[in-house]
């Protein structure tokens, strides 16, 4: 009989204590910042690695201890953290741009014998990769014009065009003081997006302008892929008096040949203005001193005014 009674009186047992079992529990486990963990243990982990040189500093100053130590120092501390903080002031998420190089004197045009002197450097295409230069300088202005174009047509992907080479020194003078700008591309339904380009000049004899869309820029910075280039060949500058303009817009990156004609001419737009377009040289101005009054709405109206 008692041993029957036993399992039963067990379960009473049990069943009775839980109640207060559960309400007497602790729960010992900790939530940390992880911020705080991040930021903090390093410097106190420093600490401990130079105590005795600090203690011992301490006491060379005079004072009771490493605290009272950067009490004395305070000053010193706060201003050796300001300098090796970097700042930035501008509005725009780009890096800032290169130093502009010399720019050459209007009326010094690149000399023919300097270009076929010079090396490209390599992943530049120079003209005479194109065409045999000393045989199209024998030829007229017209038919070099007609050559580049027909030189160009069999590809689907190509841009090429001729300028006048006072045309071109006009643009390549304002490249040199705003190397980065932003152009818009209106896209129907859609409002317009924003593409970024940066002029490089890798020879005397040649100019690259690489278009990124915008987004992808602000993500990669210099590792964005350019959805298209134009080069500015300067070979014929002198003896010719034209600048022969050859680019390619790459298939699959989101813009049509036709919308990368349009940035083209819309580059042309700002960068060959003159004091009669003051607005878009503002605009210019603002976009790389990282002016606060930089405002793509009148970028939008601007690009879209004719001429």
């Amino acid at each position: 009989m008692a041993a029957s009674r036993a399992p039963a009186l067990r379960n009473i047992i049990i069943s009775a204590s839980e109640p207060c079992l559960r309400g007497v529990q602790r729960r010992w486990a900790q939530v940390h910042d992880v911020r705080f963990v991040a930021t903090h243990r390093q410097p106190d982990r420093v600490l401990e690695n130079y105590k005795e040189k600090l203690e011992k500093k301490a006491k060379e100053a005079g004072v009771k201890d490493i605290h009272e130590l950067k009490e004395v120092f305070k000053d010193k501390i706060q201003n050796v953290k300001k300098s090796t903080t970097p700042t930035s002031t501008s509005p725009f998420p780009f890096p800032p741009p290169p130093p502009p190089p010399r720019i050459p004197s209007e009326s010094q045009p690149r000399p023919a014998a300097q270009a076929s002197a010079t090396k490209n450097p390599p992943g530049i295409k120079t003209l005479s990769s194109f065409i045999d230069i000393p045989k199209t300088l024998d030829l007229p202005k017209k038919e070099i014009e007609l050559i580049w174009r027909l030189r160009h047509a069999s590809d689907p992907q190509s841009l090429c065009a001729t300028i006048p080479h006072s045309t071109y020194q006009k643009i390549e003078a304002t490249a040199h003081r705003h190397p980065q700008f932003i152009l818009p591309l209106p896209r129907e339904g859609q409002g317009a997006e924003i593409h970024f380009l940066q002029w490089t000049f890798p020879s005397p004899t040649t100019t690259t302008i690489l278009f990124t869309h915008l987004a992808e820029y602000k993500l990669r910075g210099e590792f964005s892929q350019p959805h298209t280039t134009v080069t500015h060949h300067l070979d014929m500058a002198g003896p010719k008096g034209l600048v022969l303009l050859q680019g390619n817009v790459v298939e699959g990156r989101g813009v049509s040949v036709d919308e990368g004609k349009w940035l083209l001419m819309c580059l042309q737009k700002f960068y060959g203005v003159g004091d009669e377009k003051a607005e878009r040289k503002r605009l210019l101005e603002q976009f790389s001193h990282g002016d606060g009054n930089f405002k793509v709405e009148t970028l939008l109206e601007e690009a879209e005014k004719v001429p």
